[in-house]
């Protein structure tokens, strides 16, 4: 398992500078002490779901009995439906909704939900960690995965932590086209998938 390409495709679509407007906007009116146990939530839900996804992942899929190649072309669509969205600067409608949005202004959670839960890590990176997971050849690219899973939590926390000054010195504009190149990044993940998956369900095109 290549430690590199792993980060990147969850780097793309975890996205931390994507969530920067709600965070802002969700935050607004807090103190710091609440704006500080919001982004160490958002933190750890994401190394929670990404290691719990390794761990429990495949056993999961196998309880509704639904094969890893269906997960992957079935993820696959999903992740490409998500990266137009980026491609247009847009969260995506399978990362949250208006309701979860107005909800979420009243809760003390929201660092967990909506932001670590779907908008930092929704269906399309949970369903990459299972396909990755399945992969795996061993405790080491088990390590690899959850390794990966640490570094963006690190990451996503670091990136709250700046909010403001990265909004201030990027403006919308400038998250924006980050967006669009992490939405580049994701649908090459998902057409990846994709063909990986048909390959496995359909072994004829293995040749193609």
């Amino acid at each position: 398992m290549d430690p590199f390409k792993t980060f990147i495709a969850l780097l793309a679509l975890v996205n931390p500078l994507g969530v920067l407007p709600m965070f802002i906007s969700l935050t607004q009116g807090h103190t710091r002490k609440e704006k500080q146990r919001t982004i160490r939530a958002a933190a750890l839900t994401v190394v929670a779901v990404i290691s719990i996804c390794v761990l429990l992942g495949e056993q999961i899929i196998e309880f509704f009995g639904i094969s890893t190649a269906s997960l992957q072309v079935a993820g696959g669509l999903l992740i490409l439906l998500m990266s137009l969205a980026m491609l247009n600067a847009q969260m995506g409608g399978a990362r949250t909704t208006a309701e979860e949005q107005d909800e979420a202004e009243h809760k003390s959670t929201l660092g967990v939900v909506p932001l670590g839960i779907p908008l930092l890590t929704g269906p399309g990176a949970i369903s990459t960690v299972i396909v990755y997971a399945d992969k795996a050849r061993g405790l080491g690219d088990y390590a690899v995965i959850i390794g990966c899973g640490v570094v963006l939590a690190a990451l996503v926390w670091l990136v709250l932590q700046l909010a403001e000054p990265i909004n201030r010195v990027m403006g919308r504009s400038g998250i924006n086209i980050a967006t669009r190149i992490m939405g580049l990044l994701v649908a090459a993940v998902a057409v990846e998938f994709i063909v990986e998956g048909l390959k496995t369900m359909l072994p004829a095109l293995g040749g193609l």
